[in-house]
């Protein structure tokens, strides 16, 4: 029970945001399910669904439908609409005579009688005032073929295959008369669905063509299109209900003529219960045509306008069109003028000429390209939200900000391609605003956690620790405040110190402030490559830096990243200098000693102030070291220990030493290069003085001194071949003895 409270306690904060993004997870489930309604969530997924529609529209033009379009230039030419009869008689006697079409869809209805011929007014003077005047009786009768442009217009129908579209009304739209005409006959009954719940959308009035019109044409289908409530076509009814009767649309009633297909059929979802079924899609033969719940189909936008062929109606009229362009092709007529009231909000297009939307659903009918919403698939969202919800509730509380970032973009970019799967590959949309929507909202709620609950444990450790150890120290402890024990404790490490040679004489030669400024410009850019290298600094000594590696992070590579943050150290020193070139301050040089071995780490110091640092022999050799640079005219030296923890860098062997205080010799060493990075000139160098060192240390001074000229000559900076070209001479005067062991002993530090 002890163990529990303790484990309890320890884990509280995690167990709290955990169970708060289990219950968004729930909440989230219960809007899939339908339980809760999120009208923004609606609308976020319109944009997603608008978004796919734009990425994946293809843009390839169908050439098996063409628009002849009313446009602007036709209007300029034949003028203002609207047009009498006749013109769309012409219209339909060159696309049927001379173009050879198969198939004429009208985008436009035609409700009123035309009387612009002045038919009616010549009858009624035949029957008035030249009723007794034969030669008018018998002119008028020849005339009058000519002058009924409703009768021209069917003649010119009955030519070829030809479909009219007309208009249903529903209660949110007004009309000054709702019912004018005789509507088609419908396609089907509420028979036909067998007593299934039908959810078609229903009208409250229609606007029909003239009965003269209706009976020359092969079908009729209605041009009503589905808006969703951001005024957007998305979708189109394939049947309005009208009176317990349902009445196919203008694209539908196309398909079904083209694909010589009698009846629709109904397509319903499979259920346990026959009487809980849905329609889910309409059959022409073998083409289905995905419907949604409310008998709407998505509209498979190939892309925006001029996805399909445009061809002004006046270039038909004056027959300037190639015959090949529209002969057997289905021609909509439809119109794109402005004045005209026909340009509809797409997701692909905010202009879209309303012709267009019906092109693109016979083509998508053909092709069995429009999309569905399978009411059966519910569970696909409704699983993906209960295991990713689950997944990151139980995850996110364990992780850094960067992983929490990185975890949750590729959840986000995998749900997007699963999802991309089903729309482009099987043609299914399924919901992805609430899966992508929970994922950022679990990663929210935990980064606003972790920034107002850790972070005040994490700002208390960092003013506590934060003046002398890196961020990585802190972030550590963060995660586990508890387990960090505070006492010394043994460890094998690596420590370096540096320090600024002649430091004495450049401050005298600098204002109080300028010395200040100096000393921030170079400490601040050493300290951040030891942090960068896992290093902890342990106190700065005046112009002297003190850093450590292996605590209190764990580094088993703690000798390479000290060598690295000495190397880097000399580097950086460069653009240092050049910044004080500019302000007109001194040169500065530094020295850089590393040693490893065994030393105690941990916080020390007395009652009144602690520090977390290192002790031991083999950091008093580092500190030795540091000294020894500028007698041997190096910038860095390491300890034998650190030299042989280290395989990738090439090392000059220097010396062997008793540094003082220190019985025992120590081999030191400077850090040449990697070994992928060495040139062969460097390497000739250290191959030659290593083989002077032999000679040396056997006290062969003849071959010894001739290899140290060579060097001399051909490195004269080399302030190392001169030194030992004077213990040479100074051996010869005064020999060291037979039992010699090589070492030198430095009686300072």
């Amino acid at each position: 029970m002890l163990d529990m409270r303790l484990l309890i306690k320890k884990y509280r904060k995690q167990i709290f945001v955990i169970f708060l993004s289990l219950v968004i997870t729930s909440s989230f489930m219960g809007y899939s399910s339908g339980d809760l309604s999120w009208p923004f969530m609606k609308q976020f997924e319109d944009s997603l669904y608008d978004l796919r529609v734009v990425l994946t529209a293809s843009g390839e033009i169908d050439e098996r439908v063409v628009i002849i379009d009313i446009d602007e230039k036709s209007l300029a030419e034949v003028g203002r609409y609207p047009w009498s009869r006749d013109k769309f008689s012409d219209l339909v006697d060159q696309l049927f005579d001379y173009y050879f079409v198969g198939l004429i869809g009208f985008d436009i209805y035609f409700r009123e009688a035309d009387e612009s011929s002045g038919i009616r007014v010549l009858e009624q003077l035949a029957r008035e005032e030249f009723a007794d005047i034969p030669e008018y009786q018998s002119r008028l009768n020849l005339l009058s073929q000519r002058l009924d442009f409703d009768q021209r217009f069917v003649d010119s129908m009955m030519k070829g295959p030809v479909v009219l579209g007309y208009t249903f009304f529903t209660e949110e739209e007004v009309s000054s008369d709702i019912r004018g005409g005789v509507l088609p006959p419908a396609v089907l009954t509420s028979a036909d669905f067998q007593g299934k719940n039908v959810h078609a959308p229903p009208a409250s009035g229609y606007g029909v063509n003239l009965p003269i019109l209706q009976a020359g044409a092969v079908a009729s289908g209605h041009t009503s299109r589905g808006l969703d409530e951001d005024v957007i076509a998305r979708r189109v009814p394939m049947l309005m209900e009208f009176d317990g009767n349902y009445y196919e649309s203008l694209s539908l009633a196309i398909a079904r003529y083209m694909l010589v297909v009698d009846q629709i059929e109904p397509v319903y979802t499979m259920t346990e219960d026959p009487a809980l079924s849905e329609i889910e899609a309409l059959r022409l033969g073998e083409h289905l045509i995905p419907v949604d719940v409310n008998l709407q189909a998505l509209i498979p936008f190939r892309g925006p306008r001029y996805s399909f062929k445009y061809i002004s109606a006046v270039d038909v009229m004056e027959r300037r069109i190639p015959i090949e362009d529209l002969q057997s092709k289905i021609v909509l007529v439809g119109t794109s003028a402005k004045g005209l009231s026909d340009l509809r909000q797409t997701p692909i297009d905010d202009e879209l000429p309303g012709v267009e939307i019906h092109a693109n659903l016979i083509s998508g009918i053909f092709d069995q390209a429009i999309k569905q919403r399978p009411v059966e698939l519910w569970w696909l969202e409704y699983v993906q939200l209960l295991f990713l919800g689950i997944f990151l509730s139980l995850l996110f509380p364990k992780l850094s900000p960067i992983a929490a970032i990185g975890v949750t973009a590729i959840v986000l970019l995998a749900s997007s391609m699963l999802n991309f799967y089903f729309w482009q590959y099987l043609n299914i949309v399924v919901p992805l605003a609430s899966i992508l929507s929970l994922v950022l909202t679990l990663f929210l709620v935990n980064i606003i956690y972790g920034f107002t609950i850790e972070w005040r444990g994490k700002r208390q450790l960092s003013n506590l620790f934060g003046q002398y150890l890196p961020p990585e120290l802190v972030d550590e402890m963060s995660e586990d405040p508890e387990s960090y024990i505070k006492g010394a404790q043994n460890r094998e490490m690596s420590v370096l110190f540096s320090d600024i040679r002649g430091f004495t004489t450049i401050s005298e030669s600098l204002s109080a402030s300028d010395l200040s400024e100096l000393m921030n410009l170079y400490l601040t850019p050493m300290t951040a490559i030891i942090h960068t290298t896992r290093g902890t600094i342990d106190k700065y000594i005046g112009d002297a830096v003190m850093a450590f590696w292996g605590a209190p992070l764990n580094d088993p590579d703690h000798a390479r990243h000290a060598i690295k943050g000495g190397l880097d150290m000399l580097e950086r020193l460069k653009g240092v200098q050049e910044i004080f070139q500019e302000r007109g301050w001194p040169e500065i040089k530094i020295g850089v000693g590393i040693n490893s071995g065994l030393m105690s780490v941990g916080d020390m110091g007395s009652e009144f102030r602690m520090a977390y640092t290192v002790l031991g022999d083999a950091v008093n050799i580092a500190s030795r070291l540091e000294g020894l640079t500028k007698n041997y005219g190096v910038e860095i030296i390491v300890g034998q220990a650190t030299k042989e923890s280290v395989d990738e860098y090439v090392f000059l062997e220097l010396d062997l030493v008793r540094v003082k205080g220190k019985e025992q010799p120590v081999a030191i060493y400077e850090p040449i290069a990697l070994f992928d990075e060495i040139s062969v000139e460097e390497e000739n160098e250290i191959a030659l003085f290593h083989k002077c060192l032999q000679h040396f240390r056997q006290q062969d001074w003849e071959t010894a001194e001739t290899i140290l000229k060579q060097l001399i000559q051909e490195y004269p900076e080399r302030l190392l071949y001169t030194i030992y070209t004077d213990r040479i001479a100074a051996y010869r005067l005064d020999p060291p003895g037979e039992d010699w062991d090589g070492v030198f002993t430095h009686k300072t530090k």
